[in-house]
């Protein structure tokens, strides 16, 4: 029985002290692992070197194109409308002098023929008058009592003829004139903007005929808060060039205009100062290539006015300013936040005077992930290690 036992139970006594004696083995001959110093992780930021620049202060504003002058055509006389012109009709272009409409001028045509036949008779009167006065002379040259009499000379019966005739010239003039006015010419050139009357129509002194726009000049107003007209080369006289930006058939068309006076007043509704621009032919009838498009009236623009020119700017993108500093990359790579003095500003950009020098780095990465005194790798450096590497 007990060599049964033993031969039972011995193989795997042995067999677990063998690996026993391995595990002791392995454990006895173990490496330690290599240590490796932890890196500190630093954090990455897009540094640009910026330079001083020459800048135009440029203002934003907006406003809608209208004509310089307008006129509306008010009948001078009445009757009735006998012909209308084919380009008086809302959007016709017409020229100077050109005939739009006629009122019909008979009665004016009689009125001046009877005022022409009274100016006949009231100059052969003065002639008859005259004649009798030189009668009058010859039989007063041997008057010899003094002076002769101013009646017998007919002196005053000349006078009155005169008068007649001057009357009768005026009455003759006033009847040109209105069989003038009869005949409805353009005042200048330009576009119709309405028509209100129609063939057979009578129209009487005073009516409305219609609305003309000059084409020679158009004006737009563009209002600047009172703080924006310190950037103006001079608030009294702000002349200088404008930019105006419209969106016709499918695409940004751009016209140049000229700022020519200033209101100069304060609106008291939206306490706004409004510069006045001209663009000169804005129809383009003087001269026009095949891209170019009108500028209509009634066309809503953009406009930068172009400010003074001042020496010396920084211009960052707008973001980059927060609280007035700007995160600067010192050349040991750490932080500076710097206040930094913003001459203007716009909806991208900021205009910075007198706070960055040239050569200097700027971080381009947000301003809240950053710290004073905190050092960054650059994004540069960085990808040249790895190109070495």
């Amino acid at each position: 029985m007990l060599m049964t036992f033993l031969r039972r139970s011995l193989p795997p006594l042995l067999i677990l002290m063998v690996f026993i004696a391995l595990a002791a083995l392995l454990m006895a001959t173990k490496e330690e692992p290599e240590k490796k110093e932890e890196k500190i992780q630093l954090p990455l930021v897009d540094a640009r070197y910026v330079q001083q620049q020459q800048v135009s202060l440029n203002l934003p504003s907006y406003g809608v194109v209208k004509p310089k002058h307008k006129t509306q055509l008010v009948g001078e006389v009445a009757g009735r409308v006998l012909t209308i012109a084919p380009e008086f009709v809302a959007g016709g272009i017409v020229k100077k002098g050109q005939q739009l409409a006629v009122i019909e001028p008979s009665d004016y045509e009689a009125e001046l023929a009877q005022a022409q036949a009274s100016l006949a008779q009231a100059q052969a009167a003065l002639n008859e008058e005259q004649a009798r006065g030189e009668v009058a002379k010859i039989e007063f040259q041997g008057f010899d009592k003094g002076v002769p009499p101013e009646l017998g000379l007919r002196k005053p019966q000349l006078k009155k003829e005169q008068a007649n005739v001057k009357f009768a010239q005026a009455a003759v003039d006033r009847a040109l004139r209105n069989l003038e006015r009869t005949v409805i010419r353009a005042p200048f050139d330009g576009i119709v903007k309405s028509r209100n009357v129609d063939l057979g129509q009578y129209v009487t002194l005073g009516t409305n005929l219609g609305e003309l726009y000059n084409t020679d000049i158009a004006e737009i107003r563009l209002p600047l808060t009172n703080s924006n007209l310190a950037y103006l080369e001079s608030v009294d006289n702000p002349d200088t060039q404008v930019i105006l930006t419209a969106k016709l058939a499918g695409r940004d068309i751009t016209w140049e205009g000229h700022i020519v006076r200033s209101e100069g007043v304060i609106d008291a509704s939206n306490r706004m100062v409004y510069l006045v621009a001209e663009v000169k032919d804005p129809y383009l009838h003087q001269n026009r290539t095949a891209r170019e498009l009108p500028l209509k009236f009634g066309t809503f623009v953009n406009a930068v006015i172009r400010g003074r020119t001042v020496d010396g700017i920084v211009k960052l993108p707008r973001h980059l300013v927060r609280d007035g500093e700007v995160a600067l990359v010192t050349p040991d790579n750490t932080i500076d936040m710097r206040k930094v003095n913003v001459v203007r500003s716009d909806i991208e950009h900021v205009y910075i005077k007198d706070s960055i020098l040239d050569g200097e780095k700027v971080s381009y990465t947000p301003i809240n992930t950053l710290s004073p005194g905190q050092t960054v790798r650059l994004l540069g450096e960085l990808a040249a290690a790895e190109a070495q590497e």
